[in-house]
């Protein structure tokens, strides 16, 4: 370790206190994704408590020109939270920020820490007859900073929208250890340039959000959930257009699960909600409001029962408790672990126009078909908004190149050309991190990557928050590159 590095350790442990700068021991917590897949080296894992201990981070990594990786829950897809390889970058890890600050329920507002757990939130909202509706699988294990951070979304976004929606202020260390204090609870504000939306989504590339208020709404009073399977792809996207005429904002939830989906479900989570027969396609649907629970129910039959006559439905079932309920969702958010147990596939986190899908999904198919005869292709998600998770496991590697490297190029080729042309995204709620850098620098418009980068350097003209994260660092001016310390 070099005398610079020892000396930035040492103002570390007198900023935030020495039991909070790790750099011993197991650290592979924070160093390891989520999927396993990316893994990283550390100079240092620190823990700051207060927003005054981020700042002063963030000063002395400036002052030694030291790269810092933004981390909460470390429940990213992208590697965008994971450190590079060289051990001589610092995750500034924000779990310690956990305090709920403020709750107003006449404006609506709750004012909380980057590193609240999400589901926490959920539950003291909750406990104040309010929903925070940003909801997920990892829900249990995210944190509030890296939900902003990432935009994310989850399966509530056709009623709620996602995070950028849900957030009417922040609280961020730019930088160059300054305090924007923007946590505004307004929902009118035109004083000048929306900070808060460039911060939101930018992955720790731009400052580091410590604090956000979130709007919150009245928990609903009634709520009820469908399980409907059809026959076709189009069929589905017939029953989301019949839902949302019938439902309007009642439509909280529509989500999407290939028979491949939950076939893997049912495999390595023997048990789980199944009361319909197999099918090629099934939905969940769920609404929510504030009319009486008759009349949720009411609604979610009539639409049903519509489908049905339509000839959209094949088989449909209303959960008749909220037991029922749980078991119908814990299904669906089970494919994800489902698809990690069964082994290295190629995962895709893609959104387009809804219309768009079913021309997508068929074409995509068959020309993953034609090409790998015997590939697996396992598609879910969060219909109701475009955003689809289409995941493909290789059958014979030897067909495919010899290598799950080759083959997933030659895939992603063939499913982002596919989502370009219907005017998609390649990353729609998982963000960019590093597996998506390069193909995002290769098909994102090149007047939005050369204003990104601009933004970047005016913002952070070191590369000192989470470098390589978003942008390829090749595409950097000469003045981005993180700079050898004094």
């Amino acid at each position: 370790m070099s005398g610079h590095h020892e000396e930035l350790l040492d103002e570390l442990r007198r900023q935030v206190g020495p039991d909070h700068v790790l750099t011993d021991g197991d650290l592979s917590s924070w160093l390891l994704d989520w999927r396993g897949t990316s893994r990283g080296r550390a100079l240092a894992v620190v823990r700051p408590e207060t927003t005054g201990q981020v700042a002063a981070t963030v000063r002395a990594c400036a002052k030694w020109r030291v790269g810092l990786v933004p981390q909460g829950g470390n429940t990213g897809l992208v590697g965008g939270s994971i450190p590079d390889a060289s051990g001589s970058q610092v995750v500034l890890c924000l779990r310690r920020m956990n305090r709920v600050r403020s709750i107003d329920p006449v404006n609506q507002t709750m004012t909380a820490e980057a590193g609240c757990v999400l589901q926490v939130l959920r539950g003291i909202a909750a406990e104040h007859g309010l929903l925070l509706p940003l909801s997920m699988g990892s829900e249990g294990s995210c944190t509030l900073g890296g939900n902003l951070a990432t935009n994310a979304g989850g399966t509530q976004v056709l009623r709620w929208g996602n995070a950028r929606q849900l957030c009417l202020g922040l609280e961020v260390v730019t930088a160059t250890g300054e305090v924007w204090n923007g946590l505004s609870g307004l929902r009118k504000d035109n004083s000048g340039y929306d900070l808060r939306d460039l911060f939101i989504g930018s992955e720790g590339t731009l400052g580091v959000i410590t604090a956000a208020t979130v709007t919150v709404f009245p928990e609903p009073r009634s709520s009820a959930t469908g399980w409907a399977t059809c026959s076709s792809i189009e069929d589905c996207i017939a029953v989301l257009s019949l839902a949302r005429a019938g439902s309007g904002p009642a439509l909280t939830g529509f989500e999407l699960m290939g028979s491949g989906a939950l076939d893997l479900v049912h495999k390595h989570f023997p048990g789980r909600f199944s009361s319909l027969p197999r099918a090629d396609w099934t939905l969940l649907i769920e609404m929510s409001g504030q009319q009486d629970a008759a009349t949720t129910q009411t609604m979610m039959e009539r639409l049903l029962t519509d489908a049905m006559e339509k000839g959209r439905v094949n088989d449909a079932v209303i959960a008749e408790n909220i037991g029922q309920q749980k078991r119908m969702w814990e299904a669906r958010e089970s494919v994800a672990m489902a698809v990690a147990q069964e082994g290295p596939c190629v995962r895709h986190d893609i959104s387009m126009p809804v219309s768009a899908i079913p021309e997508f999904v068929r074409d995509t198919d068959r020309r993953i078909h034609d090409r790998w005869p015997d590939a697996q292709i396992v598609n879910f998600g969060h219909a109701g908004d475009g955003n689809l998770h289409y995941n493909v496991f290789p059958g014979s590697l030897a067909a495919s190149g010899g290598s799950l490297g080759t083959f997933e190029q030659n895939v992603n080729d063939v499913v982002f050309d596919a989502v370009c042309a219907k005017a998609g995204s390649i990353t729609a709620e998982h963000g960019v991190g590093v597996s998506k850098r390069e193909a995002v620098s290769r098909r994102k418009d090149p007047v939005a990557l050369d204003l990104m980068r601009r933004i970047k350097f005016a913002l952070d003209p070191g590369n000192l928050l989470n470098p390589g994260k978003v942008l390829a660092e090749s595409s950097y001016a000469p003045a981005l590159k993180v700079a050898a310390a004094p």
